[in-house]
């Protein structure tokens, strides 16, 4: 088990846990994906693609920040969707006439997924390894 001091310190560099740094960087996208279900394709396509893009990015550096668990998970799954979207709000990925319903609801589930059981499990952040005598 991970100490409170340990705990401490990485909750201080976790973006999660700032109100305003939280709103912005995974509020605002996850709204900006939200609108994209009622856009048309080439709508959902930029909307999609940059705010998973985004959350992604913002994922990965979390977690080289402070280690959150999930953002190990939720960082390339993220650019994966965003891929996903890309490729096929251009035409490369023929998931036939349902694939943005099968992309936003996989995204979501998957997002809540690897948000969730992973920290049940594992905790909230990896743990350090000791440092080298």
């Amino acid at each position: 088990m991970q100490s409170a001091d340990a705990n401490s310190r990485a909750e201080k560099r976790d973006l999660l846990c700032s109100g305003p740094k939280a709103f912005f960087l995974w509020c605002v996208p996850w709204f900006v994906f939200a609108l994209g279900f009622w856009a048309p394709p080439a709508l959902k396509t930029v909307l999609w693609t940059t705010s998973l893009v985004f959350m992604g990015a913002m994922c990965l550096v979390n977690a080289s920040q402070c280690g959150r668990i999930h953002c190990y998970l939720t960082g390339p799954f993220f650019i994966l969707s965003a891929v996903t979207s890309l490729g096929y709000g251009i035409g490369l990925l023929p998931l036939g006439p349902s694939g943005w319903k099968w992309i936003g609801n996989i995204t979501i589930i998957g997002a809540i997924a690897l948000t969730c059981i992973p920290e049940l499990v594992l905790g909230r952040y990896r743990r350090n390894k000791p440092d080298a005598p």
